[in-house]
C-alpha cells in the first residue's frame, strides 16, 4: 500500500470479527456483546496476528458513547430526571461511598496504598453507561420507570466521576502519587469545576433547550433527509466536544444533556430513529475496544485478585444499590434492576485506571485487574439481568408488601365495573381526574411506591409493582373491571399486560397509547385494544380548532 490505513483496517477488523463472533454467541444461546469483546481481544496487542490500533478504537468508541448517551437524552426529559431524582441522586452517592470503600479495604488488605486502593475503589464503584443502556433496551425497559430511575442514577455517577477526575490530579501527590503540575489549591480547583458545571448546564437549559428545536425544525424543513441526519449527529458528537473542551465534563454528559434539549422538539422522535443505525454500529466498536485492552495472561497471574475485584463488582455494588434502593421503599421489581444494571464496569473504570497509572498511584498489575473484571463483568451482565425475574418470584414469595395490594377494607362491591389505570404519570393522571369529575370508580397501577402512598392518603385504590406482574393487575380488579388504560408507552410490558387483563377478564376493553407509527399499526392488526398516539391526538386536536373558525 502506498499509505497507511490504519483507521480502515482497524474498523474494517473491528466489524468484521464482531459480526462473526456476535454471530456465534448468537447461536450459543449468548449475548451478542460477548462476541463483539471477544472480536477485541483478536485484534488486541495480547494476541497474535492483526494488531489493531487501541488509541484509534478508543476515540471511535467514545462517539458511541456519545450517540448512545444522546439517544437516551432524546428520550429523558427534564421532568423524567426530577421524578427520580429522590432515589437516584441519594442512592448513587451512598453506593459510590460503600463500593469504594470495599475496595480501598481490600487493596489495603494486600499490601497496596491507600492512594492506590482508593483509584481501585473508585474504579469498582462506577458501571458502565453503555452497558446499561443496552440491557434495558435489550428488555424494552429503557422507558419504564425502572429504566428511568436506573438511567438517573448512572447520570448521577457520571457527575461524580467528572468531579472525581479533576480532583484526583491535585491530589495525587498527598496520595502518595507524581506530583501535579497545576499551583492551584484544591479548593481552587473545586470552585472551578462546579463553576464550569454549572455554566455548561444553565447553558443548555436556557440556550440549548431554545436553539436545539429551532435549529431541527429548520433544517427538517429543507426536505432532505441526509441534512437532518447530518444535524442530528453533529448536534450530538460536537456538544459532547465543547462540553469537555470548555467545561470539563465529559463527553457522555455533554451528549445526554444535548439530547435532552433536542426532546423539545416535536420532530425528536424522528432524530432518534435517524441517528439509531449510527448508535448501534458505534457502540459496537465500544465492545470491541474494551476487548482490546484485556491482556489475558493476568487471569493466570493473578486469578484469586481478580476474583475478589469481580466479587465486589458483582456481589458488592449489586447487594448495595439492591439494599438501598429497599430502604428507599421502592418496589422489589425496582432493586433488582438497579442491582443488575450496576453488577458491572466501565468507560470510567478505564478513565481511572489509566489516571492513576499515570499519577503512579496504581500499579500496571492493578489496571490489568480492572480492565479484566470489566471485561468478565460485561459479559456476565446479561447472565444477572436474566435472574432478575427468578430472583424477584423467589423474594416475593417469602416477603409481604402491604402497598402491593389493596387494604381489607376497600369494598369490592365498588370495584365492579370500574376503570383499572397503569402508570399515574401526566396522562394517567389526567385520565383519573376526568373519571372522578364523572363520579366514575377507578384502580390505579403504579410502580412509584411515594406516588401510591399519596394516591391512598387521598382516598384513591392504588396499588404498587409492575403491572407486567400478574399479581398487580389482580390486585387492582382487572378481573371485574369494565375496561383497562394502559397509560404507559412501554411496547414489550403492553403486551404482557393485554395478555393478563383478557386471561383475567376477556370482555375487557383496552385503551393504550404509543410514541411509534409502526407500533401502533402492529397493535391494531393483533386487536389489542384502542390505540392512541400522542402526536395523531395533537394534530387531530389543532385541527379541529382550526376548522372550528372557518364554519
Amino acid at each position: 500500500m502506498e499509505h497507511e490505513a490504519t483507521l480502515i483496517s482497524t474498523t474494517a477488523a473491528g466489524f468484521g470479527l464482531a459480526m462473526i463472533f456476535g454471530f456465534l454467541a448468537v447461536r450459543l444461546k449468548l449475548p451478542p456483546l460477548v462476541g463483539y469483546l471477544v472480536a477485541g481481544i483478536a485484534i488486541g496487542p495480547y494476541t497474535r496476528g492483526f494488531v489493531g490500533d487501541v488509541a484509534l478504537a478508543g476515540q471511535l468508541a467514545e462517539i458511541g458513547v456519545m450517540l448512545l448517551m444522546f439517544g437516551v437524552g432524546l428520550h429523558f426529559s427534564l421532568d423524567d430526571l426530577k421524578a427520580v431524582r429522590g432515589i437516584a441522586l441519594p442512592g448513587a452517592v451512598v453506593q459510590i461511598l460503600v463500593s469504594t470503600a470495599i475496595g480501598t479495604a481490600t487493596a489495603m488488605l494486600w499490601g497496596w496504598s491507600f492512594g492506590a486502593g482508593l483509584v481501585l475503589g473508585l474504579a469498582l464503584s462506577v458501571a458502565s453507561t453503555v452497558v446499561l443502556l443496552k440491557a434495558l433496551e435489550a428488555r424494552g425497559a429503557l422507558e419504564t420507570f425502572n429504566g428511568r430511575i436506573a438511567v438517573g442514577w448512572l447520570i448521577v455517577q457520571d457527575l461524580v466521576m467528572v468531579i472525581v477526575l479533576v480532583l484526583l490530579p491535585p491530589l495525587a501527590p498527598a496520595l502518595g502519587g507524581a506530583a501535579h503540575g497545576s499551583s492551584a489549591s484544591l479548593g481552587v480547583t473545586l470552585v472551578i469545576t462546579f463553576a464550569k458545571a454549572g455554566a455548561f448546564v444553565a447553558l443548555m437549559l436556557i440556550v440549548g433547550k431554545r436553539l436545539f428545536p429551532r435549529i431541527l425544525w429548520g433544517v427538517a424543513k429543507t426536505g432532505s433527509r441526509e441534512l437532518f441526519t447530518l444535524c442530528v449527529i453533529a448536534a450530538a458528537v460536537g456538544v459532547a466536544y465543547g462540553a469537555a473542551e470548555l467545561f470539563g465534563v465529559s463527553f457522555a454528559l455533554g451528549a445526554f444533556f444535548a439530547g435532552m434539549m433536542m426532546r423539545e422538539s416535536t420532530l425528536s422522535h424522528r432524530a432518534a430513529d435517524e441517528s439509531l443505525p449510527l448508535r448501534d454500529a458505534f457502540a459496537v466498536l465500544f465492545f470491541v475496544s474494551v476487548g482490546m485492552l484485556f491482556d489475558p495472561s493476568i487471569v493466570v497471574r493473578a486469578p484469586l485478585a481478580l476474583l475478589a475485584i469481580l466479587g465486589i463488582v458483582m456481589i458488592g455494588n449489586t447487594l448495595a444499590a439492591f439494599v438501598l434502593v429497599l430502604l428507599f421503599r421502592y418496589p422489589l421489581n425496582t432493586a433488582l434492576t438497579v442491582a443488575a444494571g450496576l453488577a458491572q464496569i466501565g468507560e470510567f473504570s478505564f478513565i481511572l485506571a489509566r489516571i492513576g497509572v499515570t499519577y503512579r498511584l496504581l500499579s500496571e498489575e492493578g489496571q490489568s485487574l480492572i480492565l479484566a473484571a470489566a471485561i468478565l463483568s460485561i459479559a456476565l451482565n446479561p447472565v444477572v439481568f436474566a435472574a432478575v425475574a427468578p430472583a424477584q418470584r423467589w423474594i416475593r414469595a417469602r416477603r409481604s408488601d402491604p402497598l402491593a395490594e389493596l387494604p381489607s377494607t376497600v369494598d369490592a362491591a365498588q370495584l365492579t365495573g370500574h376503570v383499572a389505570i397503569v402508570g399515574y404519570g401526566r396522562v394517567g393522571r389526567r385520565i383519573a381526574d376526568a373519571l372522578r369529575e364523572r363520579n366514575v370508580a377507578y384502580t390505579v397501577a403504579e410502580q412509584n411506591r411515594e406516588l401510591v402512598e399519596s394516591l391512598r392518603e387521598e382516598g384513591i385504590h392504588a396499588v404498587s409493582g409492575d403491572a407486567r406482574d400478574a399479581a398487580v393487575l389482580i390486585q387492582a380488579h382487572v378481573a371485574r373491571a369494565a375496561m383497562l388504560v394502559i397509560a404507559t408507552p412501554d411496547p414489550v410490558g403492553i403486551r404482557k399486560m393485554i395478555d393478563v387483563a383478557r386471561k383475567l377478564n376477556p370482555r375487557i376493553e383496552i385503551v393504550l397509547r404509543t410514541h411509534s407509527d409502526e407500533e401502533a399499526m402492529l397493535l391494531r392488526e393483533e386487536n389489542a385494544g384502542a390505540v392512541f398516539m400522542g402526536e395523531h391526538e395533537l394534530a387531530k386536536a389543532m385541527t379541529q380548532h382550526v376548522l372550528s373558525r372557518f364554519p
